[in-house]
């Protein structure tokens, strides 16, 4: 690229942050790259398929005048993808056809290798390991560290600053959690330091794209180099794991994962619950999931929350230096919005668009009425059925390994009864799954169970009454 290009592409650069914003320019055009200017089209880079796609759907016309500002003779705008360009397939392996040729600099000599925007090169051509998108807002610079999330964190950072070699603390690190509380922000902050020092192949990868990626591996019959390219990795990041289908799809997450712990690799990996209430993967996943170091993230408690406030609030400071929001104001949020951090997030945003678009002062006013609907009734206490195990154990003086057992004694029947029926009422368990937590007994005698419990609990009140007790001791 000549010095005038790049000029140029400068200008443009500066053109397009002023017309779309800093926020939406850091987001979507960071990372785009010149390539080459000839005649009248414009040849630009992109790391992701992604990031392509949105830019053409959203940005095309944008980009586009831009451009003419600058050079009237420019009529199109050709964007390519980085990371498939650079793919290569590891030998005597039949590759898939790729999008786009490696790209030439007007010197004749090859473009520099960029790190792509979701993880290090891959030794593959296809498109999953290209990873999926990062939002470059999710650091461990940006998370804010508190009791329900210190665990975590704390191991998700050991995870970032290994180095290819050492030894491998726990494996796989397998964190859970509801919506809102953190998850996806701690993967992505693993995968952008890990892949910041070079060293190691970081690759992020929500569960639908490596389902995805299998799946179009196994039609254009390159499953064997997809398997390959992902056993090449050296922290395999997954995220949204519950949303893993298909016994074939499960079965190689089991086999690669099985490589990667064995072969030393790191695996981390997020869902909503814990691996024994992935019901629908295999024992044998479930089990090596397990094995590792599994970590919930409970609730933002209220300290937490105002922290994540006042750094949002500093966050928006960034690009609006004259937002301000009183503390009484984050002290109301905090104390209000009790339900995960994105709702958090979405109430800074509208008092900050409000505060704007009307030129107005925030206040504790105008915070109430902005944000009323993000005011959510509390969630009742989530149980699990280890806990209706223990506390109904507790109440008929028998132990928890009785109410697993085989044993037909009635001091111990009657309560196993009474702690299934109380597990299918209490939880979104399937009979099947909950058969399986008491002895693996079939969904029959969970059925008969819930029946029987249900028609004794109509007509003994002392039996409705210990039920009722019960339900409130697990509720509280």
């Amino acid at each position: 690229m000549t010095n005038t290009e790049q000029d140029r592409w400068s200008r443009v650069k500066g053109r397009l942050r002023t017309s779309v914003g800093e926020d939406v320019y850091t987001s979507w055009f960071a990372r785009m790259d010149l390539e080459s200017v000839h005649d009248e089209s414009v040849h630009l880079s992109v790391p992701t398929r992604f990031l392509k796609s949105w830019i053409q759907a959203h940005y095309a016309d944008r980009v586009l005048s831009c451009w003419q500002a600058e050079m009237p003779e420019v009529h199109k705008i050709d964007l390519t993808v980085r990371s498939a360009i650079r793919a290569m397939a590891p030998a005597k392996e039949p590759v898939a056809p790729v999008e786009a040729r490696r790209v030439e600099r007007t010197d004749g000599r090859p473009a520099p290798e960029l790190r792509s925007f979701a993880t290090a090169p891959v030794s593959a051509s296809h498109d999953a390991l290209g990873g999926s998108p990062l939002d470059p807002r999710l650091t461990f610079a940006s998370f804010v560290v508190g009791r329900s999330n210190t665990l975590a964190h704390a191991a998700a950072r050991q995870v970032a600053e290994g180095r290819r070699g050492d030894p491998v603390m726990f494996n796989p690190l397998y964190i859970h959690a509801g919506v809102g509380l953190g998850k996806t922000h701690l993967l992505q902050a693993v995968t952008w330091a890990g892949n910041s020092g070079g060293e190691r192949k970081v690759l992020y990868l929500t569960a639908e794209k490596f389902m995805y990626g299998f799946v179009a591996a196994l039609k254009t019959q390159t499953a064997l180099a997809f398997k390959e390219a992902l056993r090449g990795i050296d922290v395999l990041v997954i995220d949204d794991l519950q949303f893993l289908q298909g016994k074939s799809t499960q079965a190689e997450f089991c086999h690669t994962l099985n490589a990667l712990i064995d072969a030393g690799r790191q695996v981390v990996i997020a869902a909503d619950r814990p691996p024994s209430d992935l019901e629908s993967l295999d024992d044998r996943v479930r089990s090596r999931l397990a094995g590792g170091l599994v970590v919930e993230m409970a609730s933002l408690g209220e300290e937490l929350r105002l922290g994540i406030l006042k750094s949002r609030v500093a966050a928006a400071r960034v690009h609006h230096a004259s937002f301000e929001v009183p503390e009484e104001v984050l002290d109301y949020l905090a104390r209000t919005i009790t339900h995960n951090g994105r709702d958090l997030e979405g109430a800074i945003n509208r008092l900050l668009a409000h505060s704007k678009l009307n030129n107005q002062p925030v206040t504790l006013e105008m915070a109430e009425r902005e944000v009323r609907d993000l005011i959510r009734p509390q969630e009742p206490k989530r149980i699990k059925i280890e806990d209706i195990q223990r506390v109904v154990a507790r109440q008929y003086n028998v132990s928890r390994s009785d109410l697993l057992s085989s044993r037909r004694t009635a001091n111990v029947v009657r309560p196993r009864q009474v702690a299934m029926y109380l597990a299918k009422t209490l939880t979104l368990r399937s009979l099947p799954e909950i058969g399986r937590r008491f002895g693996g007994r079939d969904h029959t005698t969970v059925l008969h169970a819930v029946r029987k419990i249900e028609a004794l609990v109509a007509k003994d009140t002392t039996l409705s009454e210990e039920v009722e007790s019960l339900k409130r001791q697990l509720q509280e």
